[in-house]
């Protein structure tokens, strides 16, 4: 067969619809052979079975095999039917949603109401920190109840018309005989039972996961009879395992080694990522570690200064970032999520480079020869992270700013930033909708608000806290979409972070899959993958 063909419309829009609602396509005839064991390579270490644990890619693509949620999130992260099967806005504070009928876990126990009540509850009021990554999720429901197996009720403490959205990223358990389960115990005790088109076979933490096809999943038989994920955290021995034909499918493929892979026979699917990769600043503290004057002696911390921010946005080349370093696979950003998304803003065009304003800027702000400063950032965790560091430190020396590069592991330097030891760094993070990022990475950081959790930098902008709450408050739509945008447009014009990116998922695969559908969250699941046919 030929890698990489085009297929019709029609089977198209069918696959779409498949990862939406997380069912395979095998009830397609053309599809429905039996198809042995699909092997993937993935850069996803999964360290938990508890899907409530951690909100992170690594949980979201691999438990949903086993797990699923109320809605599902389609290709253009629009909402669509999961295990709920309709909602509606009671009022401003309750919602009510229908659930599927028919539905069982893997052990044969029906779906109901109650395992959505207890999921919600375990999440709120059980699990605690460091787990429980879910709770700033569920912290504004009030009540859950059931008032029939198939419908659950919930009122919360204020109007949250985004409730339906949040259930897009919340896994449902099923209802044990008493109490809650721990982290613990669903690490070591018996298999995780889910309503998903896979059941759990085995898993070595940060190693492997194993799966076994449910012929009685309720969206149709899945395609692969096993499914045999292998982590492999270096990209080079994931195209390798690629290329020498060990695996199926491999996830995050570095650009560079895109065209290699395609001379191998390989096909390729890339999809531009729901996320944003930028340089952060601290604007809270009086003097900061690594930022001196070109002597070397502690100076006070320039990035309060919004000349000084705006000047090194107008100092970063993003076309380098994207055409060399991203070798194409990326878009340069202005905003939390790419253009055209629900909740972005037509108005905001990424820049390039204006070297001569931004040197006429740094004048203005008191720093006409520069200062020094240590750019950190993480290394191996965003495709081009180290790298990037480089190129931004190169284009910044042309306006006088002595910018040391420092990348470590994404452990170490998570620790470090999480301590204070950096007063400028680069990172990254994705999420369900534009108002969950802006939320945690831009608005002024509020634990009774569930505000700020990613703004390490601690920037404030009471204006822009008052318009993301206002757009907040309004139903999912066209006008809430507006008024998110104009907020975005406020808060990017004081220059809280230079946004980069928004970086390509790229997903090379052999000749035993068809096609491989992308989603923007960067999801790696069998669900994704459609098998060659004869």
């Amino acid at each position: 067969m030929k890698l990489g063909r085009l297929f019709r419309p029609r089977l198209l829009s069918a696959l779409l619809l498949s990862v939406s609602l997380g069912a395979s396509l095998v009830a397609a005839p053309a599809l429905a052979q039996e198809r042995g064991e699909l092997r993937i390579a993935t850069s996803y270490k999964l360290m938990t079975l508890d899907p409530h644990y951690a909100n992170l890619n690594e949980n979201t693509s691999l438990l949903s095999h086993i797990y699923e949620r109320l809605v599902y999130q389609d290709e253009k992260l629009q909402l669509m039917p999961g295990l709920a099967t309709s909602w509606r806005a009671l009022s401003d504070t309750q919602w009510e949603f229908k659930l599927r009928d028919g539905v069982r876990f893997h052990d044969s126990a029906v779906f109901d109401a109650d395992d959505v009540v207890y999921s919600i509850e375990r999440i709120r009021d059980f699990l605690k920190p460091p787990s429980g990554g879910f709770r700033s999720s569920v912290s504004g429901i009030k009540s859950i109840s059931a008032p029939d197996p198939l419908t659950v009720v919930i009122e919360t403490n204020g109007a949250v018309p985004t409730l339906p959205l949040t259930f897009s990223s919340i896994f449902l358990m099923n209802k044990p005989a008493d109490g809650f389960e721990t982290t613990e115990a669903l690490n070591s005790g018996s298999p995780p039972n889910g309503t998903g088109p896979y059941r759990f076979e085995s898993w070595s933490s940060g190693e492997s996961l194993r799966l076994v096809r449910n012929d009685a999943y309720w969206g149709g038989k899945p395609a692969w009879l096993k499914v045999g994920f292998r982590v492999i955290e270096n990209p080079a021995a994931r195209v390798a395992a690629l290329s020498t034909g060990e695996v199926d499918v491999a996830d995050a493929i570095p650009a560079r080694d895109v065209d290699a892979l395609k001379q191998r026979g390989a096909s390729i699917a890339s999809v531009g990522a729901a996320r944003i990769n930028f340089v952060q600043f601290d604007v809270d503290r009086d003097t900061l570690p690594g930022v001196t004057d070109k002597s070397g002696a502690p100076i006070a911390n320039p990035f309060k200064n919004p000349l000084v921010r705006r000047a090194l946005a107008l100092a970063t080349d993003r076309g380098i970032l994207v055409d060399k370093i991203l070798a194409g696979y990326g878009t340069a950003a202005s905003q939390v999520f790419p253009t055209g998304l629900p909740g972005t803003s037509g108005k905001l065009l990424p820049e390039g480079p204006d070297y001569e304003q931004a040197k006429a800027l740094l004048a203005k702000a008191g720093y006409p020869d520069g200062f020094n400063l240590v750019l950190a950032g993480p290394a191996g965790r965003y495709p081009g992270d180290a790298e990037s560091l480089q190129a931004i430190a190169q284009s910044w020396a042309r306006i006088g700013i002595n910018a040391q590069p420092s990348a470590a592991p994404f452990s170490v330097f998570n620790t470090k930033r999480a301590a204070g030891d950096y007063g400028i760094w680069y990172g990254g993070t994705s999420g369900e909708a534009v108002d969950i990022i802006l939320r945690a990475l831009l608005a002024s950081p509020n634990p009774e608000r569930g505000t700020g959790a990613l703004n390490f930098g601690k920037y404030q902008n009471p204006a822009f806290d008052q318009m993301l709450a206002k757009a907040e408050s309004i139903a999912v739509g066209p006008e809430r979409n507006a008024a998110l945008g104009s907020a975005t447009e406020l808060v990017m014009a004081d220059q809280p972070i230079i946004p980069l990116y928004h970086f390509h998922h790229i997903v090379g695969y052999g000749p035993r899959i068809g096609a491989y559908v992308m989603h923007p969250r960067g999801w790696t699941t069998a669900m994704q993958t459609i098998a060659a046919t004869e």
